[in-house]
């Protein structure tokens, strides 16, 4: 299994860093694209890193957020064969707010309905290799930094967002976004699939007030994947620098995918 950062905040090849995420993944069964970034930075640094958007024939939103979907609309208009699965209040108003400001941050919703893509209702198999699952329960370590983020009933529950484990052979790899529903309790979940790798932003940092969640969420974030000694963990996006140099010092093996970076992950 390939796995390769197509869009990131960052970038440490010749690709054109964006906030945002997309990860292009290749397994036996799949092209696939989890999250698309915001914009056309998908498609120039999929070319410049040699990817055929045309052939991927599925793809996962993670969330309802523009960075993680904003090229929908654009990729629809050159792929037209690829599935693409999103819960369905993925498409309901999303804002983010600091101070009196209320900024949307939302997809656009006219896509719901597009022939392509596959609204969801909860946790969905899509086929053997391929397992999405939601997490309504978010009560440990939840990140300070979810407080700006509102939907339209108030702060966002996060009930549209989605991860995914991918299956192949005896190796199961975990893809999360941003880790809105607390990254600990998504490990708690994924926890009977026993995953070799996990890879996905932590949203531990909030860009529009420039703020690192506390040092006791932290320490709780690291003592607890140190429990999963088995689990490869691979950061990236909302994480922030600050907060994954500081998990870094706990967690050695932890490690930052930034735009243009990948891994393969062997089946054992």
């Amino acid at each position: 299994m390939r796995i390769l950062t197509l869009v990131e905040n960052t970038a440490a090849r010749n690709v054109r860093p964006k906030h945002g995420l997309s990860l292009y993944i290749e397994t036996a069964a799949h092209k696939l694209l989890f999250d698309l970034g915001p914009d056309g930075t998908l498609f120039q640094n999929a070319e410049a890193l040699g990817v055929d958007l045309a052939a991927v024939d599925t793809v996962v939103l993670s969330h309802g957020h523009f960075d993680h979907g904003g090229a929908l609309g654009a990729f629809l208009k050159r792929n037209a064969t690829a599935k693409v699965y999103v819960q369905a209040g993925a498409f309901e108003p999303h804002y983010t707010h600091a101070g009196l400001l209320k900024i949307p941050i939302g997809l656009d919703a006219s896509l719901k309905n597009h022939p392509q893509v596959v609204t969801l209702h909860g946790d969905a198999k899509p086929d053997e290799t391929l397992f999405l699952f939601t997490v309504p329960d978010q009560t440990r370590l939840r990140s300070p930094m979810n407080d700006v983020i509102l939907d339209k009933n108030g702060k966002d529950a996060f009930l549209h967002e989605q991860n995914l484990l991918i299956s192949e052979g005896d190796t199961r790899v975990l893809i999360m976004g941003c880790g809105h529903a607390g990254v600990v309790n998504i490990m708690e979940k994924a926890k009977p699939f026993a995953p070799s790798v996990c890879v996905g932003g932590f949203h531990l940092y909030d860009p529009v007030l420039r703020r690192t969640a506390p040092k006791e969420v932290l320490d709780g974030i690291a003592a607890a994947f140190s429990a999963y000694p088995g689990t490869a963990f691979y950061t990236c996006h909302c994480t922030g620098k600050k907060a994954f140099a500081y998990l870094r010092q706990k967690l050695p093996e932890l490690k930052y995918l930034a735009g243009g970076e990948g891994l393969t992950v062997n089946d054992e």
